[in-house]
């Protein structure tokens, strides 16, 4: 089980970059099959940035052509828990009517923003709204939405990487990965408390 050091402390490596590289790849074709030639993708910033760049890639290489845009969205204020309340920090500039639109964010825990997202670009007359997430952490669900493309399922745990951060850090990691300890806490046999909760 791989482990590195990082700001004083331990991150355990949950899912590697070979694997999140692959997944992207495998994600890229599903996509491709069922979306059509011609599709918008609209990352929801900021988790997803990482996440969004490579499936762009990966959808470079699998014959796709899509259009991006970035919408910011906000339910957590500045706690680790989700307030239930969605706030637009920065909208879409593109018109979704009559497209295909693929919502791609990091993890879907709560469900609450991505369901919020769905509902507005339908709303706003998109023909289809397919939902791409990297991590499915099924266990927390407070609204009512699946997505249709899953990288990984995701065990109950806070992660950071590729993307995701706690407090502002760890967005960098070329991997996802679990917050186990202090790097004082090397010798010790069991794991620490995730500093955020």
């Amino acid at each position: 089980m791989t482990t590195i050091e990082r700001r004083g402390l331990r991150i355990r490596v949950l899912f590697s970059p070979e694997e999140i590289a692959a997944r992207n790849q495998a994600l890229a074709v599903e996509i491709a099959a069922r979306s059509g030639p011609e599709f918008l993708v609209v990352a929801i910033l900021k988790g997803s940035f990482v996440f969004a760049a490579d499936l762009l890639r990966a959808l470079y290489a699998a014959g796709q052509s899509p259009e991006v845009e970035f919408m910011s969205l906000s339910s957590y204020g500045a706690g680790t828990e989700s307030s239930g309340r969605v706030t637009v920090l920065r909208d879409i500039e593109s018109d979704v009517r009559d497209r295909t639109v693929i919502l791609v964010d990091d993890i879907l825990e709560s469900g609450r923003t991505l369901a919020y997202a769905k509902d507005l670009l339908v709303a706003r007359g998109a023909a289809r709204v397919f939902t791409c997430v990297l991590l499915d952490k099924p266990g927390h669900r407070n609204a009512s939405i699946e997505a249709d493309f899953v990288g990984f399922d995701c065990p109950d745990l806070f992660v950071v990487g590729y993307g995701m951060d706690v407090a502002h850090a760890f967005r960098e990691l070329p991997f996802v990965g679990v917050v186990e300890g202090r790097v004082s806490e090397l010798g010790s046999d069991d794991d620490g408390e995730h500093p955020a909760g």
